[in-house]
């Protein structure tokens, strides 16, 4: 491997002299307020950019040092950050490559950095290969150290090998195990870059349009929305939180009234109140779970209840209670515990992990917290989407595509009627129903 740590700028433009691809990586370290905060150093608003390594071809790979605290920096890094942002970062004749371009993308904006097209995130175009004969690769088997062991039979260094229970700053950016472990992420993410595009051009070019048409330029923006954030309003999360507990607590009293002092726990399935229901009151044991224990999920909730109205109807207010408790207690934890435990204490923002791959159907999904399945008005007293406010001096809009998936449904199958109806802005569900009806009432079906 030819792998080397450069100082300056001119060494920085003659290795990437007349490169129309190439791949980089960030190595990234907490600012001092944040070094003992576990994981940091993966969040740009408490972290730095330690280092930047490229590569322009196999095998090859430069590493340049920004910020350690030992070894030697880079010299005049203002000019170095102006050459890199016109002639690399927003360059429209350069392809930019990154394994997980979101995290770049991240780092680059909180310098004011847009990333441009044309753009190729490796993270991406491998969640769009097989890993087997049936199913395509899940986000949890794309890492680069995963796909560099299954597709080339290398084992790349480890970040705990290499860093140990220092950060990466701490590391002497001239070290040869330091340069090595930066290069080689630059480099083999090139080597996937080649790699999956021969697949796909061989097997399934659209799948290459996909990832530089759609996937990677989504995958920038990602990285932008992340580090934006929502701003929340926390006096009224606390506020919600205890008139939860409050409630929680009188329903907790209102139940022990009817089945003395068992204990139900958070969520009202411990050992001791099966027990009382299955063995003290004798009721059906209506499901049971994979393992073969007796069940007391929503569903078996809901069961009960129904059972009980037509044969025990005196604890139909019980299981009334119980579905209450189970709400609440649901509502606080997810959306309140939730969503304060991840408010970020750099910013007092909730800055979910946007995820564009992670569901087979397509659909965007987010974690820690997930912001995609706040409860919407109406069927929720609480008032969760109150937590999410504006900036001031800014508005928040709700944007929502009108029936989506049937729309493009009626574009690639070119269904006459489904067309029609949205051509004409007739309403899907009477056309349904009509169908519906024309199949279970036959003879008394009249065209609408």
């Amino acid at each position: 491997m030819s792998y080397k740590p450069i100082y300056t700028l001119p060494e920085l433009q003659h290795y990437l002299a007349g490169a129309t691809h190439l791949a980089f990586d960030f190595e990234t370290s907490p600012t001092n307020s944040y070094r003992a905060e576990e994981k940091a150093a993966l969040d740009a608003h408490k972290a730095q950019i330690a280092g930047i390594s490229f590569s322009v071809a196999e095998g090859s790979g430069i590493y340049l040092p920004l910020a350690h605290r030992a070894g030697q920096n880079a010299a005049d890094q203002p000019a170095v950050w102006q050459w890199l942002t016109d002639n690399v970062f927003t360059n429209p004749a350069v392809t930019k490559i990154a394994h997980n371009l979101a995290f770049e993308s991240a780092f680059l904006y909180a310098r004011g950095i847009v990333l441009q097209e044309p753009v190729y995130d490796t993270i991406a175009a491998a969640q769009l290969i097989y890993m087997g004969e049936k199913e395509f690769r899940q986000l949890s088997d794309c890492g680069l150290k995963t796909l560099v062991k299954d597709f080339f039979e290398v084992d790349l260094p480890s970040y705990s090998d290499t860093v140990g229970d220092l950060h990466f700053d701490e590391l002497d950016s001239t070290a040869e195990a330091t340069v090595r472990y930066a290069c080689a992420d630059a480099d083999y993410t090139l080597r996937v870059y080649h790699l999956l595009n021969g697949w796909f051009d061989r097997f399934l070019p659209k799948h290459r349009f996909i990832v530089e048409k759609v996937e990677s330029p989504t995958a920038v923006y990602v990285g932008l929305m992340r580090y934006n954030g929502l701003p929340v309003d926390r006096a009224l999360m606390a506020k919600k939180g205890t008139e939860a507990e409050i409630r929680l607590e009188q329903l907790r009293r209102e139940i022990a009234f009817i089945i003395g002092d068992i204990p139900i726990g958070a969520n009202a399935s411990t050992a001791a109140f099966k027990r009382y229901l299955f063995d003290r009151l004798g009721l059906p044991k209506v499901k049971q779970t994979a393992k073969e224990n007796d069940a007391l999920d929503d569903e078996a909730i809901i069961l009960l209840k129904e059972w009980c109205a037509e044969n025990r109807d005196e604890l139909v207010p019980m299981f009334d209670l119980v579905q209450e408790y189970r709400r609440v207690g649901k509502m606080k934890s997810t959306y309140i515990d939730g969503f304060l435990k991840h408010i970020n204490s750099a910013t007092g923002r909730l800055h979910p992990d946007m995820l564009p791959l992670a569901t087979e159907t397509g659909r965007f999904a987010s974690k820690n917290p997930n912001c995609q399945n706040m409860p919407r008005a109406g069927a929720d007293d609480i008032g969760v989407r109150n937590f999410i406010v504006a900036p001031e001096g800014k508005l928040l809009l709700s944007l929502d595509f009108s029936q989506i998936e049937l729309r493009v449904g009626a574009f690639y199958c070119k269904d006459e009627k489904m067309l029609e109806t949205y051509q004409t802005g007739s309403s899907n569900a009477a056309q349904i129903f009509y169908v519906w009806r024309c199949n279970n009432h036959r003879g008394f079906c009249h065209a609408p």
